[in-house]
């Protein structure tokens, strides 16, 4: 028959519970903080990847731009293909802001925390 904690000396039953409340810690703690730690390192390592993709995909732009187009951008014109490149990088910004701005407003909706 297994002891009932009026049958353990009271030191067990300290030991006992510290050991109880030191697991506990660790599950509703540690190791959350851990699976956090692991979303955000791989957000941020996807983030600079993506930053450096975009940034190469609009240099290549820039250069077609101002390479393959002949005498087009020439003269009072050698503005424009930066102003292309500039204005395609603010709307992928702005299409990326809406998306995270549309997913906070379905969580929302859902009742979840997306706030």
């Amino acid at each position: 028959m297994p002891e009932t904690s009026e049958d353990q000396p009271l030191p067990a039953l300290v030991s006992e519970l510290r050991d109880l409340v030191l697991r506990y810690l660790r599950q509703e703690t540690l190791e959350p903080i851990k699976d956090l730690g692991r979303f955000v390192l791989f957000g941020m390592v996807g983030s600079a990847v993506l930053v450096t993709g975009l940034t190469l995909l609009l240099i290549g732009l820039l250069r077609g731009l101002q390479e393959e187009t002949g005498t087009t951008f020439t003269g009072n014109l050698t503005w424009v293909p930066y102003g292309i490149c500039a204005l395609s990088g603010l709307t992928v910004a702005g299409l990326a802001v809406a998306a995270v701005t549309r997913g906070r407003g379905r969580a929302r909706a859902k009742g979840g925390a997306g706030a």
